[in-house]
């Protein structure tokens, strides 16, 4: 059985009929680099492994099916969830289907998690700096039909600003995506000037929160991880390279 300190419960004032949880490294059966809780079929751990590792997310945690998994291309495709088994390809999905899990994998990109106050719906979205830029966040929040008020965001294990240094082209292309001049303030507060000229220091949570912001979202949770520092607890892609694992992100609402 796995131990609670697996897993991290998002701390937010959702709605009774919705459950959330983020896998970390810890409790499950890979080895090797990829010890030991990896979750993705992509990234050349055992493919066996992976599966024992899925069954056990669902079991343990009480997920009541196996999540709608993605094929993540880093863009701004936002799905319905399905419950016919089968991967499909994009970057966020949501439901309104009762005990359907959506779930997002990372290893230094942002899962944001959204769920709206009635309870009636949920989203998982993969949010890399390419799928934020592209406007992957607003694309989910059109999916559901409350005012921006009425929806909350909890942010989950990303790389940190400390350790997420960018060249100019993704400044760029934050500043290309601004809504306005307050939203283009809040992009450029999420840089800092790196070691090296044209380069910089982003802070992902920062402009998370300044696309939920600048969307009409305020209600925003989480977003005080490191997955690049904490390596006993979170896979890293910037950190381990290829060999990295990934962690899960999911969401669902219960009957």
């Amino acid at each position: 059985m796995s131990r609670e300190t697996d897993f991290i419960i998002p701390e937010w004032p959702a709605p009774t009929t919705v459950r959330a949880l983020t896998s970390t490294r810890l409790g499950g059966a890979s080895r090797g680099g990829y010890a030991s809780n990896n979750l993705a079929l992509h990234v050349g751990d055992d493919e066996s492994l992976v599966r024992e590792n899925r069954q056990r997310l669902v079991e343990d945690r009480l997920i009541p099916r196996a999540p709608q998994w993605l094929e993540q291309v880093h863009g701004d495709k936002v799905v319905e969830a399905s419950a016919d088994g089968w991967v499909q390809t994009a970057d966020a999905c949501f439901t309104r289907q009762r005990e359907l899990p959506c779930a997002v994998l990372t290893a230094d990109c942002l899962p944001i998690l959204l769920c709206n106050t009635a309870g009636t719906q949920v989203a998982a979205v993969h949010a890399g700096w390419r799928s934020l830029a592209a406007g992957i966040v607003r694309k989910t929040l059109a999916t559901f039909s409350d005012d921006t008020p009425e929806l909350m965001a909890w942010l989950g294990p990303a790389i940190g600003p400390a350790q997420f240094e960018v060249g100019v082209d993704v400044l760029e292309a934050f500043f290309a995506s601004a809504i306005d001049d307050q939203h283009a303030d809040m992009i450029a507060g999420a840089f800092t000037a790196g070691q090296k000229p044209m380069r910089f220091m982003a802070d992902l949570y920062a402009l998370a929160r300044a696309e939920l912001n600048g969307a009409g979202v305020d209600r925003i949770f989480g977003g005080d991880f490191c997955t690049y520092e904490q390596g006993d607890r979170f896979y890293s892609f910037r950190r381990d390279g290829k060999g990295s694992g990934r962690m899960a992100s999911i969401i669902w609402l219960a009957v």
